[in-house]
């Protein structure tokens, strides 16, 4: 865990993306540096085991305890990033 995700109090777009790539990989056909906050994880090529690994991530680089109620109804980043960051808040 870097010290900056340490003390993070919000997770960014940017940073999401660089978890998603790094977690479960990039779809060639799909460009996660455009506007995706609103495009559903499977339209992005993420399965619901893509999206586990990476909250896992999130769990750990950010030492917040995200449980699996964090993915309920989460179906885009936007969704995923506003729970989390509530989560962050909170803690």
């Amino acid at each position: 865990m870097s010290d900056a995700n340490a003390t993070a109090t919000e997770l960014t777009v940017e940073d999401l993306t660089g978890i998603m790539r790094s977690s479960a990989g990039e779809d060639e056909s799909v460009d996660l540096d455009g506007d995706i906050l609103d495009s559903a994880f499977a339209d992005l090529g993420y399965d619901s085991l893509a999206l586990l690994e990476t909250v896992a991530r999130i769990s750990r680089d950010y030492g917040v305890e995200l449980g699996d109620d964090v993915l309920d109804g989460v179906e885009t980043p936007r969704e995923l990033l506003a729970a989390v960051n509530r989560t962050l808040a909170a803690a």
